[in-house]
Formats: C-alpha cells, sequence, structure tokens
C-alpha cells in the first residue's frame, strides 16, 4: 500500500488533523510546521488521493450512506429519520446497499471518485479491512451507525442491557426453559444481545440450553429476516417436540414475525405454548401484539445526520459518541399487562 498521511504524521511526530490542514493549505497552522510536513511528504512520496483532494476544493450536499442490503424494517425507519433531515438541511443522499463486507471499498471508491459525496454514514456493519486507514487518510467525515470504533463518531444502542431487560421480563413473569433465536454472530448487534441474554439466565441461576438456542442459518441481512426466524423456530419446534421452551427471545422483530408464523405452521400459539419477546418495535409489531424492546430508529437517522452536518463544517474536533437505551415495550405474546419499561 501507498504511503499514507498516518505515515507523515508518524514521521513529523504530529496528528493526523495537523498533517491534512498542511496537505491542504489550511490557514491555521504555523508556516514552519507547514513546510515540515511537506519536506516530510516529498521525502515519502506522498501522492494524495486525486477525489480526497476535489473533496477538499467544494461541497456536493450530498451524503453516500452504506449499509447492508436494505430488507430490514430498523433500516427503513432510520433512513426515515435521514431523509427528513437531509431534506431539512438541504442535503441529498447517495445510498449503497451491501450484500458482502467486500463490496464495502469499491462503493466507497464509486462515492470518492471526484469528489461525489461530503461525507458517509456507515451503518450496522463492521469496518471492512483496511476501510477505518482510507478515511482517515481521505480525512472524511464520517458517523457510524449501530456499529462502533472509537476513532469515528458514532449511535449506538445498549444492546446488551436491551436483551438483559427482555430476558429478565421473562424470568420475572415465571418463564423458566428460556431460548433464544439469534441472528449471525459476526453481526455486532446480535452478539452482544446474546451477551445480554446469557447475563440474565446466569444472574437468576438458570441453566443455558443449547437446544433452545438457534443462529439464523439464512445470513441475507446478517440474519435478520423474517425466513431466518421461520426456519430457527421450525428447527427449534421439532427438535424439541416433547420438552418446548416456555419463552423464546428472538433477536429482532422482523425474525420473531417469521417465528409467529412457525409456530402457527405447527399449530402452536404465543403465549399459551411459547411466549414471545422481539427486539426493535416496528411498526407491524404492535399489530400483532408482540411484546418488543424499542429502539428509536428515526431518532438515530436524525441524530446520525446532525452528527455528519456538524463534522463536514470541522472534521477536527474529538470523535462523539452517543449511546442509546431501548425500552420494553409489553403487548400480548409474553401474557403480561401492557406497560412500557426503560433498560
Amino acid at each position: 500500500m501507498g504511503v499514507t498521511i498516518y505515515d507523515i504524521a508518524r514521521e513529523a511526530n504530529v496528528g493526523i488533523g495537523t498533517v491534512s490542514r498542511a496537505l491542504n493549505n489550511h490557514p491555521k497552522i504555523a508556516a514552519k510546521t507547514k513546510n515540515r510536513i511537506l519536506e516530510i511528504s516529498r521525502k515519502l512520496n506522498y501522492q494524495p488521493h486525486v477525489y480526497a483532494q476535489g473533496l477538499a476544493k467544494r461541497r456536493t450536499n450530498t451524503i453516500a450512506i452504506i449499509m447492508p442490503f436494505f430488507t430490514n424494517y430498523f433500516q427503513v425507519e432510520m433512513l426515515q429519520g435521514v431523509q427528513d433531515k437531509m431534506a431539512e438541511l438541504g442535503y441529498d443522499i447517495m445510498l449503497y446497499g451491501v450484500n458482502q463486507i467486500s463490496q464495502v471499498d469499491e462503493y466507497l471508491r464509486r462515492a470518492m471518485q471526484k469528489g461525489k459525496v461530503d461525507g458517509i454514514l456507515y451503518h450496522s456493519m463492521k469496518m471492512a479491512p483496511g476501510f477505518e486507514e482510507k478515511l482517515r487518510e481521505l480525512n472524511m467525515p464520517t458517523v457510524l451507525v449501530d456499529t462502533y470504533h472509537p476513532e469515528f463518531d458514532s449511535i449506538t444502542v445498549q444492546n446488551e442491557d436491551g436483551a438483559y431487560v427482555a430476558t429478565k421480563h421473562l424470568i420475572k413473569a415465571g418463564y423458566r426453559k428460556i431460548g433464544m433465536l439469534n441472528a449471525s454472530m459476526e453481526s455486532e448487534p446480535a452478539r452482544m444481545r446474546y451477551n445480554g441474554y446469557r447475563k440474565a439466565l446466569d444472574e437468576a441461576r438458570l441453566t443455558f440450553n443449547d437446544r433452545y438456542f438457534k443462529v439464523s442459518k439464512n445470513l441475507k441481512n446478517d440474519g435478520f429476516n423474517r425466513e431466518a426466524g421461520y426456519q430457527s423456530m421450525m428447527e427449534l419446534i421439532d427438535r424439541n417436540r416433547e420438552d418446548l421452551p416456555d419463552a423464546v427471545f428472538i433477536s429482532s422483530d422482523i425474525q420473531a414475525i417469521g417465528a409467529l408464523n412457525a409456530l402457527r405452521d405447527r399449530k402452536l400459539s404465543a403465549p399459551e405454548d411459547i411466549a414471545i419477546i422481539g427486539y426493535d418495535d416496528i411498526e407491524l409489531a404492535k399489530h400483532l401484539g408482540l411484546t418488543t424492546m424499542r429502539q428509536p430508529m428515526y431518532q438515530m437517522g436524525v441524530l446520525a445526520v446532525e452528527k455528519i452536518f456538524h463534522r463536514i463544517q470541522n472534521n477536527d474536533f474529538p470523535p462523539s459518541h452517543t449511546t442509546f437505551s431501548p425500552t420494553l415495550v409489553v403487548r400480548e405474546t409474553c401474557g403480561m399487562e401492557k406497560q412500557s419499561v426503560h433498560a
């Protein structure tokens, strides 16, 4: 790989922000420091990216969103918040739906070509190899949504705490054989929700039964999809016909909808046979009477745009990290009175 601004920063013993200001002839840098950095860049044969140079010179009023291929209700509601706030600020969206993490680099190249965008919202995916270094090199305003990296602005939900509250709710309701239908363990939210589920079981001294735990085999959208929920619940029922769990925590509402369909097809129902609790509180959840953990999806989209807008105005301040707490919304599928409880 070629020389990056990180190499120059190490050689000059300064921060990457200082290097960026020197290379872009920013007025707020001492002439002596700028000249030293420029000399080091020449010595190292640094070649700036042409699209990074283009971006520094003009604004496009366009933000790129890179996210898993958009089939998830969480993404739809988050995008509605993004779109509404973008329209208010006079910005446009360039949307890239990713099927595989290996596509991220190509979409970044397209977005940055000739300075097409002013910033990037990166949603619900782990960082692709080399992606963070490329963003740092470009000094590209970036906000992460539903994922975290210490060097970039981020908006996340307390996934572990939310799963813990959901599982504790089932325990308090008297359920003891509590299973979980999870998405792909490659997904950070899925891993954190599993941790919260296990924490609640361990705290209550309830046995974790791996016969009651299923991970999505259908990996569309990291396993957060209706088909995965249906398939996982069918397998759980058929595997445990003589000893069903009495409750199941499911890592997303869309999976829970598939799971409820599987219960119906097996002539079972919630909560009479198996109590169900989901995660997200998508619009369909209230119509199905689904107990769930509510995420502020729309608000996360609005805040993401506010963060990226401030970052575009000034990309030199330290990263900010915002974490939302999910809220328990009790409906019919776990057999208790309706109420709301914050995590």
